[in-house]
């Protein structure tokens, strides 16, 4: 049989002497998952220890079709098709949307399927503001310039940390949209979020994390039409379904 896509197995992250993520497992094949949970759960680490970004330390394994990630540089997982958004966007205030994008090489194994002409094609708001820096940006044209920073590596995977936080709900819906169009397009999404309508929207898996562990899986469906199920594993309220 083929390689998952991402396989995590028994995966531990430790900052110090804090036990942060504590036994992690879930693979990801041809469809797209959502871990949800409140905040201080974990998921952000997940995050990082998949990156290679520091500074969790990590036992267990994370690989993607194969190829052990720990203990890689964090470029190194990028050029195996791994693309990262993270939360808070993390965009170089002084840099302008174009030079964003043009520092980033857009090379993997001698393919170019990403540039910066077509994430302006994705995005037409990023090339009427390509030359304002990106502190000018307002949060919504942020969040398009860190997911097409992220789509210049040519992913196969993109993991997406929190990419609603902070919207207003008419740029969410637009972001869906685009999210779905990746996806049709034969992008895997690994979805980090909160915001119960849009991890449900665009997953039907969907990975319950508590206190550093997978404490339930369920469907799209499922949880959206459970509010039991809503108040006993993220302790929100219904949530009406996107």
């Amino acid at each position: 049989m083929s390689e998952p896509l991402l396989a995590v197995e028994d995966l531990h992250a430790y900052y110090g002497p804090a036990h942060v993520l504590q036994g992690v497992s879930f693979e990801i094949g041809d469809e797209p998952i959502a871990i949800v949970g409140r905040n201080g759960m974990g998921k952000t680490t997940l995050c990082a220890a998949i990156m290679g970004i520091r500074p969790p330390r990590a036992t267990g394994s994370i690989r993607v079709r194969g190829s052990e990630l720990l203990g890689r540089a964090s470029y190194r997982i990028a050029r195996l098709g791994v693309g990262y958004v993270p939360q808070g966007r993390r965009l170089f205030p002084s840099l302008s949307v174009d030079e964003h994008l043009r520092m980033v090489e857009g090379r993997r194994n001698g393919a170019r399927r990403w540039t910066p002409a077509r994430v302006y094609e994705l995005f037409p708001r990023l090339a009427q503001r390509k030359r304002n820096g990106g502190a000018q940006l307002s949060g919504g044209e942020q969040q398009m310039l860190a997911i097409g920073r992220a789509l210049l590596t040519n992913p196969d995977l993109l993991i997406m940390d929190e990419p609603s936080e902070g919207l207003a709900p008419a740029v969410i819906e637009g972001l869906i949209a685009t999210f779905r169009t990746l996806e049709e397009e034969g992008l895997r999404i690994l979805l980090i979020e909160q915001n119960l309508a849009v991890a449900t929207s665009l997953a039907e898996r969907q990975l319950i994390m508590i206190a550093g562990e997978i404490a339930a899986e369920t469907t799209a469906a499922e949880l959206a039409a459970n509010p039991e199920l809503q108040r006993r594993y993220l302790g929100v309220e219904p949530v009406e379904h996107t």
